[in-house]
Order: structure tokens, then sequence, then C-alpha cells
């Protein structure tokens, strides 16, 4: 029974052995593909051992003293970059800010214009009512004093004035005769003008509008 358990136990032991040494193997390179380890630099001594067989371990790159510095030289490159990008956005919309204050005044000026127009057409038009209130009063006043006055002398005072004049004296005489319920005289004052004035002043009072 003896004899024959050892050798099965020798070759157990070898078995466990090569399970061994290729799990470890496999673990090794597994390790060195993920970059945790360098399987050359940690296989080396073994290497070493063995003839023909050359296989230098991987050897990590030295940082030297002006590669720091060209780093440090990048790192400010691009934040100057970054600034002059900045910088460069910055002075955009200043200009954008500056064209949209140009557009704003230009448009209060297009508006203080327009309403220095309006004010001035408000201050002609106030101008032209207020002439026009002040010729109807004068007219209305010259209108009375004909009324009662004897209608010959009334006649002899509208036959010096301009067509238009009279025509205005006329028709407001009508209008307060209206407005008072009395009997207007303009037929009188024009039977007691002379035909050819009196025909000319009728045809005016019908092809004219009243005036203001």
């Amino acid at each position: 029974m003896a004899d024959y358990g050892g050798p099965r136990i020798i070759g157990r032991i070898v078995v466990l052995l090569i399970l061994i040494l290729v799990l470890a193997g496999g673990g090794i390179l597994w390790f060195d593909y993920l970059g945790v380890i360098d399987a050359k630099t940690v296989l080396a001594p073994v290497y070493s051992r063995i003839p023909f067989i050359k296989a230098p371990g991987r050897t990590q790159p030295v940082a030297q003293e002006n590669e720091i510095l060209n780093l440090d030289a990048e790192r400010l490159a691009i934040r100057l970059e970054a600034l002059e990008l900045r910088d460069m956005e910055l002075g955009r919309r200043d200009q954008d800010i500056q064209n949209r204050r140009g557009e704003i005044e230009q448009m209060a000026q297009e508006l203080e214009q327009r309403q220095k127009a309006l004010d001035e057409r408000e201050k002609s038009f106030n101008a032209q009512v207020s002439e026009a209130d002040i010729k109807d009063k004068n007219v209305e006043t010259n209108s009375r004093n004909l009324t009662g006055m004897p209608p010959e002398r009334a006649v002899g005072i509208l036959q010096a004035m301009d067509d238009q004049d009279v025509i205005d004296v006329l028709r407001k005489t009508e209008e307060i005769a209206q407005a008072e319920g009395t009997t207007s005289i303009v037929s009188y004052w024009l039977s007691l003008l002379p035909p050819e004035r009196a025909a000319e002043i009728q045809r005016k009072m019908v092809a004219r509008p009243p005036s203001l």
C-alpha cells in the first residue's frame, strides 16, 4: 500500500506545482496587460539565467526639468488663450452694446424731431384756430353793427369792402338771424347794392363754401 501511494502523491504535487506555475504566469500576463505590473521587469531575473533570451523590462520615462517647464508653459499658454477668447467675447459684447446704444440714440433723435414737428403743427393749428376765432368775432361785430344801422348806410359800408368780406358779413348776419329767430336783412341789403355787384356776390356765395 505504501509503495503505491508514494508515486501518486508525488504526481499530484507535480501537477499542482505545474498548475500553480500556469496560474502565476497567466496572472502576471494579465496584470501586465492591464498595466499593473511590468512582466518583463518582474521576469528579468529569470530571463537572465536562461541563455539566448534577452528581454529587458520597460523603462519609465523620466521627466526632465525642461519638460516640467514646458508643461507649465503649455498650461500658461492655455490660460492665456482662454483669457484672449474671453477678451474677444467681451469686446464683441461691448461692440453690440455700443451699436444698440447708437440705434437707441438715433431712435430718440427721430422721436424728438417728430415731437418737434407735431408741436409746430399744433402751434400752427392753434394759431389758425385763434386767428379764425378772432376773425369770426370781428365779422360778428361788423354784422351786428351793420344790422343796427340804417340799411342805406350799411350798404354804403358794404360797397367799400372786398367781396369775400361782404360774403362773410352776409353769412354771419344770416346765421345770427336764424339763431335769434329774427328776420334777416341780407336780401334787402343785396337789393340796395348795384345789380352787377349783387349778382357777383351771390354767385361767389354759391360757388364758395362758408369761410371760417
